[in-house]
């Protein structure tokens, strides 16, 4: 599967239309479903594919891949498989029991990690994984996104020395939408 047939299927997987209250709190007249297109093995294996691709073209000194819970997960452990790269779940929080950990994986102190998200809006998912994985003591200075809704995420990043880098931009789906439901002939 080619990015633009991937494209296309974001769109047709994922898209909804309707009233919408996003992460950041906003609201919105459509919603990208991550959980639809990370729960297809037909569309998380070539996302992965190209989220491996993508952080090895920008982050070649990574070892390491980082997913915050619970969205990007799933892609994180997808780009994983495709890169080889071991990868560590960013938790919202330390849980109560068991090892208590934020980060659950293995790392060391001074490692650069890449984050890998799914739907980027207002960043505030991403910075807060930042902020997480640096009071541990690792590196990162790049986030691969999926979609980037373009509504703020990439200066939020920016704000804090992390450059995003999104699979898709959110017009660019939308655009795919557009072109692909024109009739032929």
């Amino acid at each position: 599967m080619d990015e633009q047939e991937l494209g296309a299927a974001l769109r047709e997987h994922a898209y909804l239309e309707g009233e919408f209250v996003l992460r950041s709190g906003r609201r919105s007249r459509y919603y990208l479903d991550k959980y639809r297109f990370e729960t297809r093995p037909d569309l998380l294996g070539p996302l992965g594919e190209l989220l491996a691709e993508t952080v090895s073209a920008l982050e070649p000194e990574a070892v390491r891949l980082a997913g915050p819970e619970l969205g990007a997960v799933a892609l994180a452990a997808s780009a994983s498989l495709a890169s080889g790269l071991p990868f560590l779940i960013v938790r919202k929080e330390a849980k109560g029991h068991g090892t208590a950990n934020r980060l659950e994986g293995v790392f060391e102190e001074g490692e650069l990690v890449c984050i890998v998200e799914d739907v980027v809006t207002s960043g505030g998912a991403a910075v807060e994984a930042v902020e997480a994985l640096r009071e541990a003591g690792l590196r990162v200075a790049t986030a691969v996104c999926v979609v980037d809704r373009e509504e703020g995420g990439t200066d939020a990043l920016a704000r804090i020395g992390v450059r995003l880098r999104p699979l898709f931009r959110a017009s660019d789906v939308l655009g795919v939408a557009k072109s692909a439901a024109k009739p032929h002939g």
